[in-house]
């Protein structure tokens, strides 16, 4: 059941500010048919007025609207999710709890997940975007349930269903996000990044091979691993047998494995197999990997399978946190080191010569507002020539470089473990900085890189439940 929409020729008709309301309630009651919305058309002015002011004001009576329509009613009162058509044309929804947001018709166009415009299985787009009307408007709309109904104002008639939910997390004009407790496919639940320094040695997040090797129980392990990477950055995995083929397959756990001019799957001794610190018995200050890739590595796999020598600790800083601190005791570096770009390069192995398709900063933020930093991406040692800094950019640079230097290194910050056979870490790239203490002896470790969008894929499908998009 739908409100007919009067229009004449393609305009919405209004009296005044009175709106023309789809209810889950009909006022009027006609099948949402290009056949009404001829019959509407030929009405006379005065009929469509009449007709118009009638069908608002008894909307209105059945929900009226509240003085704040951009935000929720109060939880006792009853709700009946409406849409109307806005006087620029775009489409009014108001949700069960009250809150409204609006909507171009084209977008909703575009966005229609029917079969025939979104692929059920692939989840792929299906309508051709640049053949429908900019100006494209509903003819009839209505809620059924809790879904919104749009049949449009086009020669095919197309007939639109978007869930209410969907339409809400997906919200812009404002964005008001998924539904308040409700459990939803759309929106990914919002876990807090717990911020840790050295004291997290009394507490490390800690899951067993076994548990994570285990498919059954609606993988439980993994589940519990990846909660580990997503809230700390850093997760350990005890019990794991010390065997690069073990190892592999906990990192195929994860995601498939991505290959660099290191290799696919590694092993490394002091051997300088490959042209990096990382093949000597030198001591690393804490960094991230891969600065000199257009895509840095996401997550990296590590695991101790034996060691005869002394030394060789592994470090391990949260870079949230020392980013967090820095922000708080001096805004100013951080502006410096979120806008301050320069290149980085990895040039140690014959016909090798790997730098990034545009220079980059250490501290990286999404373009949101407020702006969230997503991304540390620092290692000292790889850091390019700077060639690109105004002159009155390198002093600053150069002080706010030492100020993140020193909280880096600051003890409190330090998390100094020593790795054994069995005992496993993955590590978050994007967040956590990791080195080592010299060491002597033959020292053998083994891992593996893996791609960032692979990683919060099973995020999303094993820890979030996420099945659509």
């Amino acid at each position: 059941m739908a409100f007919r929409l009067l229009r004449i020729g393609t305009a919405v008709y209004r009296q005044g500010s009175a709106r023309v309301f789809a209810h889950a309630r009909c006022l009027s009651p006609c099948s949402p048919t290009l056949a009404s919305v001829t019959r509407a058309r030929k009405l006379s002015l005065n009929q469509a007025r009449t007709l118009a002011t009638q069908s608002s004001a008894a909307a209105a009576r059945v929900a009226p609207l509240h003085d704040n329509p951009s935000g929720p009613i109060g939880t006792d009162a009853l709700i009946t999710p409406a849409a109307w058509v806005e006087v620029d044309g775009t489409v009014a929804v108001r949700f069960p709890d009250g809150s409204v947001s609006r909507f171009h018709g084209i977008w909703l166009r575009d966005h229609c997940r029917c079969p025939s415009c979104f692929h059920p299985v692939t989840k792929q787009r299906l309508v051709d975007t640049s053949a429908i009307p900019l100006s494209i408007k509903p003819a009839v709309m209505s809620v059924e349930g809790d879904q919104l109904s749009i049949l449009w104002e086009t020669e095919d008639a197309h007939r639109s269903l978007v869930s209410l939910d969907w339409l809400r997390t997906n919200s812009y004009a404002p964005k008001l996000g998924p539904p308040v407790a409700a459990s939803t496919p759309y929106a990914a639940p919002q876990r807090v990044k717990r911020l840790w320094d050295a004291s997290i040695a009394d507490s490390l997040p800690t899951v067993q091979y076994a548990d994570v090797m285990n498919p059954a129980r609606d993988e439980v392990g993994l589940a519990a691993w990846l909660h580990d990477m997503d809230v700390y950055g850093l997760a350990f995995v005890d019990g794991v047998p010390p065997t690069p083929e073990a190892t592999q397959a906990l990192g195929e756990r994860v995601s498939f494995i991505r290959e660099t001019h290191y290799g696919r799957f590694w092993e490394f001794t002091s051997d300088l197999a490959h042209g990096d610190t990382a093949y000597t018995q030198l001591g690393l200050p804490a960094h991230t990997d891969g600065t000199y890739f257009t895509d840095p590595v996401g997550l990296q796999l590590f695991h101790l399978l034996a060691h005869d020598g002394r030394g060789g600790q592994s470090l391990y800083v949260d870079g949230f946190h020392v980013a967090d601190q820095l922000r708080r005791t001096d805004p100013r570096a951080y502006e410096t080191l979120s806008t301050v770009r320069f290149s980085a390069h990895s040039a140690g192995d014959a016909n090798t010569l790997v730098e990034p398709a545009h220079p980059f900063s250490i501290l990286n933020h999404d373009q949101g507002s407020p702006r969230s930093l997503y991304q540390i991406r620092f290692n000292n040692d790889d850091r390019s020539t700077l060639t690109g800094l105004a002159p009155g950019q390198v002093a600053e640079f150069y002080r706010a470089l030492k100020v993140w230097t020193d909280l880096l290194r600051d003890p409190a910050n330090e998390l100094w473990i020593a790795l054994r056979p069995g005992r496993a870490v993955m590590v978050d790239n994007w967040r956590v900085l990791h080195g080592r203490a010299p060491f002597d002896g033959h020292r053998r470790v083994c891992g593996s890189y893996h791609n960032w969008d692979d990683y919060r894929s099973r995020v999303k499908t094993v820890l979030d439940k996420r099945t659509v998009v």
